[in-house]
């Protein structure tokens, strides 16, 4: 069993762990015990009612936070010339294409979002044995496969996230750091759980949403009322 520090213990016992609480309230009891030495990420952690073994069960997406995340996107834009250029005047922290390619199969991949052009694809999914295991690999249904790499970069720099439910049919993303104002970290969180809810399989039977935690990279998850949460995204 996994023993936690004193510091944690004392967070425990700061509020109560079976009581669920709205929204603002999980929100003001998270920035209070972000205690550590640097602004931590504050996270959300949402229990579906889905078997990710079953592929129409998959539950992906991509989704815009209104103020983004607080933290500096690192992306590399797989293209050809001209579109290197566009990439690089949109913000891209890299872009091109062999040169890369052959960094990536010596093993470097310091960034946290890859976005290629169709054309190049071809090149892009030998290196899937690298990139796959890392969730760097570009896929359409995310918008990391486009010719429109400029509206890609934006987006990604603006706050545009990825979000996939694991094998345990559960979904965590880190979506603001937790020295955001209240309000904006309110807003982002509304924002992710509404696209969280669209994308509602047809096929998943039963209670889809079964829990809603929050807490900061170092903290305890604080519970949600995800009934009042459900009644602030419609």
């Amino acid at each position: 069993m996994k023993k936690h520090g004193k510091r944690y213990n004392a967070l425990v016992k700061s509020f109560d762990l079976n009581k669920e609480y709205v929204i603002r309230e999980a929100i003001d009891i998270v920035k209070r015990n972000a205690t550590a030495k640097f602004d931590e990420s504050f996270e959300i952690s949402i229990q579906l009612g889905v078997d990710p073994r079953k592929a129409d069960q998959m539950v992906r997406g991509t989704v815009s936070l209104p103020h983004g995340t607080g933290k500096q996107v690192r992306v590399l834009v797989l293209c050809k010339t001209p579109k290197d250029a566009e990439a690089t005047a949109a913000g891209a922290d890299h872009a091109g294409l062999e040169e890369y390619i052959e960094k990536i199969k010596s093993g470097w991949t310091d960034v946290d979002v890859i976005v290629a052009t169709p054309d190049v694809m071809g090149e892009v999914g030998k290196l899937g044995r690298i990139l796959g295991p890392r969730g760097l690999m570009p896929n359409p249904k995310v918008g990391t496969v486009t010719m429109d790499v400029a509206k890609a970069v934006t987006e990604l720099k603006a706050g545009k996230i990825e979000y996939r439910v694991d094998k345990t049919g559960n979904i965590h993303a880190a979506v603001g750091k937790c020295s955001f104002e209240k309000e904006k970290l309110a807003d982002n969180l509304v924002a992710f759980f509404s696209s969280i809810v669209k994308a509602k399989p047809q096929t998943s039977k039963g209670k889809y949403v079964k829990g809603v935690h929050v807490s900061s990279s170092m903290s305890p998850g604080v519970k949600v009322n995800d009934a009042v949460f459900i009644q602030e995204v419609k």
